[in-house]
């Protein structure tokens, strides 16, 4: 012990024992590690090169790069892969549910008719068969809306809440027009993470005229002859362009009156059910006029 050299502060100390545990760099483990390729190892990726260091793993123990365990190589192809020894499977989470349904609206001279079908559905099941989609705001003013039923049910809390503090401040209710308004605030409000809810707006307004809006996901609305939204939008577009718009049509426009345009309605909901799986069922239509609304309940297909 007294013949002990003590290395000098400049000097670097040497170890006698050639087995000693050093030092190494990172470059130095990745490149005995690929040096080692056909082992078998569970790899461990790194964001600094391609390299996998072996791990083992029997119950109690976790040993990293020992070669005490019989592993695989990072590129062994033999059995399931599972995502764990390769690349991981790609899960998903969305926080939007598409419930399927169809919504119409019309207006007329003194009349607006909405109307949409029962049916709640989540992919190829039926949810239910007695769903509304139809929501009135006033007595004069009918939402109507397809698309996600949870976004929709809290559209529905939120501009019932604002409609009540707009009676309590004013002592009446919301004019149609100013409930359009309120509702394209309300969607745009949510643009950056918007109701899943296509919605359609109908009623009269302080005139006595029917009124219809429509919309988009984040509130962008004007007023229309008709609108139509949900999983069965495409079908009635068409047919209310030629019936409700008159376009591309020779013979003379007329107004219809409201029982004529509810025969539309059914008609309408028909040929949509034969195409879209998602709109049966029903179709509940309330005609709304500046006395109040009036309601019907015709059927569809259950299939």
């Amino acid at each position: 012990p007294s013949s002990r050299k003590i290395p000098s502060r400049n000097q670097t100390p040497t170890s006698p024992n050639p087995h000693a545990t050093t030092m190494t760099s990172f470059l130095s483990a990745t490149a005995a590690v690929r040096s080692r390729n056909g082992e078998k190892c569970l790899p461990i990726h790194n964001s600094e090169g391609g390299a996998t260091i072996s791990v083992s793993f029997d119950g109690q123990n976790l040993a990293i790069g020992t070669g005490k365990y019989p592993t695989a190589s990072y590129h062994d192809d033999v059995g399931i892969d599972h995502g764990i020894t390769q690349a991981p499977w790609e899960r998903r989470f969305s926080p939007y549910e598409f419930n399927g349904g169809t919504t119409l609206a019309i207006s007329g001279k003194d009349y607006a008719v909405v109307a949409a079908d029962t049916r709640l559905s989540s992919g190829y099941e039926i949810l239910s068969r007695n769903i509304s989609k139809l929501h009135p705001l006033t007595e004069k003013c009918v939402l109507g809306s397809a698309g996600c039923k949870t976004d929709v049910d809290q559209l529905r809390s939120v501009l019932d809440i604002k409609m009540k503090v707009y009676a309590h401040n004013h002592r009446k209710p919301m004019a149609t027009p100013s409930v359009a308004q309120m509702l394209g605030n309300t969607l745009y409000y949510k643009r950056f993470f918007p109701y899943y809810a296509f919605n359609v707006l109908a009623g009269v307004d302080s005139e006595g005229k029917g009124a219809v809006y429509s919309y988009d996901a984040i509130g962008s609305f004007e007023r229309t002859p008709f609108s139509a939204s949900g999983s069965g939008q495409s079908f009635l577009i068409p047919l209310m362009d030629n019936v409700i718009s008159h376009k591309n049509r020779l013979d003379e426009k007329r107004d219809l009156e409201a029982e004529e345009v509810v025969e539309i309605v059914k008609d309408a909901f028909i040929t949509a059910g034969e195409r879209d799986i998602y709109t049966g069922d029903a179709v509940e239509i309330m005609i709304i006029r500046s006395d109040g609304i009036q309601k019907e309940l015709f059927q569809l297909k259950a299939d």
